[in-house]
């Protein structure tokens, strides 16, 4: 996939270039529909929520019943992405589900709320939720180059987290810009079920959290962690296990 400055800017139609980086695959009709569809984005109150509800399912790969969609949801290749039972995605949420090849690359089990301006961002990598989980305001979860990250069910995601795979660069090359250089093939991200980060946690690509640990605020994850663990600092590590 093009980088997205190259593909905004690049040559062909203006229409092309739109239809690359927004929409993704699709008949005219499709590009017709999703227009329509973003004049409802900013509808305000209970008919914007309505209208949202009846037509915007139809963009996305799958969408389940019960799902509501808050204002200015910014969308870019909905067909890549499936949507659970009973989802919230509220105001200001970006999914990026980008995609030179991959047919689904953002999973949102069901009952799991996005909070205010989260952002899922896939550029050729791949994210899933699984059910009932609580993503909080301002978070951002990034998948890049074939590293994913998966957030197993029951998690809570504390405010304006950052979790990512694929986010390191390789830094082989020192005759070469940084920007130029390959991503580093780290693994991605898991997050095995019922784990609670607190707010502004960082976990870095190639980590693995187990299942029931709790880690503190302003954490930096950079290794993996065993499960019923509880854990915290820059680097994080743990200070206790939880009893069973």
């Amino acid at each position: 996939m093009k980088k997205t400055h190259q593909a905004v800017t690049g040559r062909g139609s203006i229409m092309g270039r739109y239809k690359e980086v927004i929409l993704g695959p699709g008949t005219v009709f499709d590009l017709l529909y999703f227009e329509f569809c973003q004049w409802l984005a900013p509808l305000p109150g209970a008919l914007g929520m309505v209208l949202r509800k009846i037509f915007w399912p139809g963009l996305f790969a799958s969408c389940g019943k019960g799902v509501v969609f808050g204002t200015n949801i910014i969308l870019r290749h909905p067909g890549r992405i499936k949507v659970g039972q009973r989802v919230v995605i509220s105001e200001n949420c970006i999914l990026d589900g980008r995609s030179a090849a991959k047919a689904v690359t953002i999973e949102l089990g069901d009952d799991t709320i996005l909070s205010n301006n989260v952002m899922l961002s896939c550029k050729e990598g791949g994210i899933l939720l699984g059910e009932h989980c609580g993503i909080n305001a301002q978070t951002i979860i990034q998948s890049t180059h074939d590293c994913p990250v998966v957030i197993g069910p029951d998690c809570i995601i504390g405010q304006k987290c950052f979790i990512v795979g694929g986010g390191s660069y390789q830094l082989t090359d020192c005759s070469r810009l940084i920007r130029e250089e390959e991503i580093e093939p780290d693994g991605g991200v898991m997050l095995q079920g019922n784990v609670w980060l607190g707010g502004q946690v960082t976990v870095l690509g190639g980590v693995t959290i187990g299942r029931g640990s709790v880690v503190g605020a302003g954490s930096v994850v950079t290794r993996s962690i065993n499960e019923y663990s509880v854990c915290m600092g820059v680097p994080a590590r743990v200070v206790r296990r939880r009893q069973r």
